[in-house]
């Protein structure tokens, strides 16, 4: 007999996603966005079957203690600070270069010398499987992170009920030119570079499977006509509040949607959630 699943228990984790764009085709007033999303395979742990962006959980190794001078743009204490953290907040965006090179094969660091970034397949999947970490790549090519282009847009935390919960930074970023993105056929198995507006009617017409915080954040691209303009309106938010959605359920306790900050049943759904305590 198993024990009975105790979602009080679930620990909160650490995770970073970037939103990489780059300029679309050219509608009629002249100009788009698009945005690279991955789905996940369909026995993933987390989100299986969901159309996503690149992203993962932030490990002990994106927060090396000799990460830092590698990093053009942030150091420890100016990430922390967006963040909302006393330390560690670079870390975030290590994470989020990281999984953008595991999970699509673009890596957004330059040369320190100036020269032609190469990128190799052997690379993408050593520091996939853990045996090459970013500092050891960065320190082996003399590369540098470029972090000052990335900015922190948004901030959900995975509702209590969930068996895998996140504690998640979204971040939008423009694509390196000459990168083009492709899933790994691992943990990912298609990828699409898709205008959001777009990405969002496919999901209405349920060509696409995506979770709530994707959706947001997909409406949150849709009015911006270059990756200049998003990027600019990322860099210009000061206060990011988190977002804790609750569960929604029937008299039979099953899941039927999840209720945000703002919804009218909001503050009427009461929960103990211990790790939110702990964390507070």
């Amino acid at each position: 007999m198993t024990d009975e699943f105790d979602p009080t228990t679930v620990p909160i984790q650490a995770a970073a996603t970037v939103m990489m764009i780059r300029a679309g085709e050219m509608n009629d007033d002249g100009s788009s966005i698009e945005v690279f999303m991955l789905r996940r395979t369909g026995n993933a742990s987390f989100g299986a079957g969901m159309y996503v962006f690149p992203g993962g959980r932030v490990d002990d190794v994106d927060a090396a203690a000799g990460i830092e001078p590698y990093c053009r743009g942030l150091d420890d204490a100016s990430a922390s600070a967006q963040l909302g953290l006393a330390a560690g907040g670079l870390a975030y965006w290590v994470a989020s270069i990281r999984e953008c090179f595991e999970e699509a094969g673009i890596l957004l660091a330059t040369k320190r010398d100036g020269s032609a970034l190469e990128l190799n397949d052997h690379d993408r999947h050593a520091v996939h499987d853990g045996t090459l970490s970013m500092i050891e790549l960065c320190r082996r090519d003399d590369l540098v992170l470029e972090l000052s282009t990335t900015q922190y847009v948004d901030h959900w935390i995975t509702p209590l009920g969930e068996k895998r919960r996140f504690d998640t930074r979204f971040f939008v970023t423009e694509a390196p030119a000459g990168q083009q993105g492709l899933h790994d056929d691992k943990e990912t198995v298609d990828s699409l570079w898709v205008e959001p507006s777009v990405a969002l009617q496919m999901m209405e017409a349920g060509e696409l499977q995506m979770m709530p915080p994707t959706v947001a954040n997909l409406r949150w691209l849709t009015p911006f006509s270059t990756p200049a303009d998003a990027v600019a309106a990322g860099q210009a938010l000061t206060e990011i509040t988190p977002i804790l959605p609750k569960l929604l359920r029937d008299e039979s306790g099953r899941i039927t949607g999840i209720s945000r900050p703002g919804d009218a049943d909001y503050d009427d759904i009461v929960i103990v959630d211990p790790q939110m305590d702990a964390r507070s």
